[in-house]
């Protein structure tokens, strides 16, 4: 036990050396970091929102919407699946309460053959862990001549899953562009979403950023229509929309119902400046496909307006006048610098599937934290200082092995963390003060053990050599069980409980590593160097 390969010994203090490197740049301020060269380590242990301050907003998606958005998509597939295969329909309706879509057909005899085609759109949803059947997402049904296609609650619950996700997705793409590190994005419950960003002073500009739906569509204004008439009428002209621009006070426009492009054609939008007058814009770029519709749609109208919409406001409604062809545009409408960045922001992530609203918002302040983080070191500091005093007044030299162990300890730590990119949470803190009082006690169980050795008549290199050998089971089955408690914390819990079990794990991890390599290590160097009758215990 006390023999080391040379391989090994370089293998030790390789990681031990390496500990202390990629945990040194934690002890510096970023500002301090950034004129070092490249290959030194610049990572840092994140700090947590109950550190640093941010902000935590909890929101929950429209349910509603998903649903009427699901249901107009239906809808669609029922008119395009009846006319592709020629038969006439009458009434083709959407009912949100009963989250339906009914249609008649007009023939008797086609009756059959719809039901038959209309039974093909029910796609089968595999929600359990194997992927097996739990229905279909929508349930056809037929009395007389009329057609009813359900939304089914599995449909529903499938529907809502993947909107979470994407709106996960979406989120973490805009608040990543809006300059925070490590924001805590994740779904919590069935129709709700928990963004935590430490950091943010912003919270109001966060809240629209992430709130927007930032659906975009292009679209013609019926020049023929008098809007001001029409929004106060309300008397729209066949196949046209009534929407309002975001000025004080709002300005009507009639808008034709079929939609040139929208953002889902959107490959890049960058903000910028105009070059006639320098006011911000926002400068877009379509695919292929949308660059292909822009132009035509262009190119059939010049001379007459178009709209830009976002989120069912006019931003801008800008006469054509050339064929815009090469798929690249600007969109202005009297913009300060940030909202141009932060539009370019809403339309480079992309939409979300449906609207957020934001149901809990709490603020956390930067002294707050600062406090946090002075308690944190505190604990950690006179929990180190017991411990070594400890170590040192029961143990003596070999007290010392022990602390110098504990040292290394908290370096593997801090280095496993910074090169995770972990993020450290008050509870985190609380989880290494945990380790400092962990860590010894395999020292313990092996210093206990030398000691009976000793008494037993046994000589100094056989009494350690006995000790570390027998104390390794016990050391191994009492870390075990800790690692399986903190795995199921991790599996079952959230947020701060996983940030507790994630600290704890690598300091366990760390403390086995020290207790039975590096301590063992040091012992057997000083036993070959000094050769003692007696040991210091």
């Amino acid at each position: 036990m006390l023999h080391f390969q040379r391989w090994k010994v370089i293998l030790v203090g390789a990681i031990v050396f390496a500990g202390f490197v990629f945990a040194a740049p934690n002890l510096f301020p970023s500002s301090a970091l950034q004129g070092l060269p490249s290959w030194v380590p610049h990572k840092q242990v994140n700090l947590g929102l109950d550190l640093q301050g941010g902000a935590h907003l909890l929101y929950r998606i429209d349910e509603t919407e998903l649903v009427d958005d699901w249901l107009g998509t239906i809808r669609g597939d029922v008119r395009e699946t009846l006319r592709g295969n020629r038969i006439g329909y009458l009434d083709l309706n959407q009912n949100l309460a009963a989250r339906s879509v009914s249609v008649r057909i007009r023939k008797p005899e086609d009756v059959e053959k719809a039901f038959a085609d209309l039974k093909e759109l029910a796609v089968p949803v595999g929600s359990d862990v194997f992927g097996g059947f739990s229905g279909n997402d929508i349930e056809v049904t037929r009395s007389g001549d009329k057609i009813t296609l359900t939304a089914t609650e599995v449909g529903l619950n499938e529907r809502i899953s993947s909107a979470i996700q994407a709106s996960i997705e979406t989120i973490r793409r805009r608040v990543d562009a809006f300059g925070t590190t490590e924001p805590s994005i994740q779904r919590e419950g069935r129709d709700r979403i928990l963004v935590q960003v430490p950091g943010v002073s912003d919270v109001q500009r966060l809240k629209g950023l992430i709130g927007e739906t930032g659906k975009l569509e292009f679209k013609m204004v019926d020049a023929s229509a008098n809007a001001a008439e029409v929004a106060i009428s309300k008397k729209l002209p066949p196949g046209t929309e009534l929407l309002y621009s975001e000025d004080e006070p709002p300005i009507p426009y009639v808008l034709k119902d079929r939609v040139l492009v929208s953002g889902e054609s959107l490959v890049d939008s960058q903000p910028g400046f105009d070059a006639r007058n320098g006011e911000p814009v926002v400068n877009f770029r379509f695919d292929a496909t949308g660059a292909k519709r822009f132009g035509r749609a262009t190119q059939d109208n010049v001379g007459l307006p178009f709209a830009i919409i976002l989120d069912n406001k006019v931003i801008s409604a800008p006469v054509i006048r050339e064929p815009i062809l090469g798929g690249s545009g600007q969109i202005s409408g009297n913009f300060t610098v940030q909202e141009a960045n932060d539009l370019a922001v809403l339309l480079r992530s992309g939409a979300l599937p449906a609207k957020l609203s934001v149901i809990e918002e709490r603020s956390v302040g930067a002294s707050l934290g600062a406090d946090s983080i002075d308690s944190g070191q505190k604990a950690a500091i006179a929990g180190m200082i017991l411990v070594v005093l400890f170590m040192f007044a029961a143990y003596g030299l070999f007290g010392i092995f022990a602390n110098i162990a504990l040292l290394v300890n908290v370096a593997l730590i801090f280095a496993v963390l910074s090169l995770m990119g972990a993020t450290l949470t008050l509870p985190g803190i609380a989880g290494i003060v945990l380790v400092i009082g962990i860590a010894v006690d395999a020292n313990v169980l092996i210093n206990e053990r030398i000691r009976e050795e000793i008494r037993a008549g046994k000589s100094p290199i056989a009494a350690v050599d006995s000790g570390y050998s027998r104390a390794l089971i016990a050391i191994i089955d009492s870390n075990v069980t800790t690692l399986i408690a903190v795995l199921v914390l991790f599996w079952l819990g959230s947020g701060p409980i996983r940030g507790f079990a994630v600290t704890l794990t690598i300091g366990v991890l760390a403390s086995m590593f020290t207790a039975v390599t590096v301590t063992r290590m040091l012992v057997a160097g000083w036993l070959r160097w000094k050769r003692p009758k007696e040991l210091p215990l």
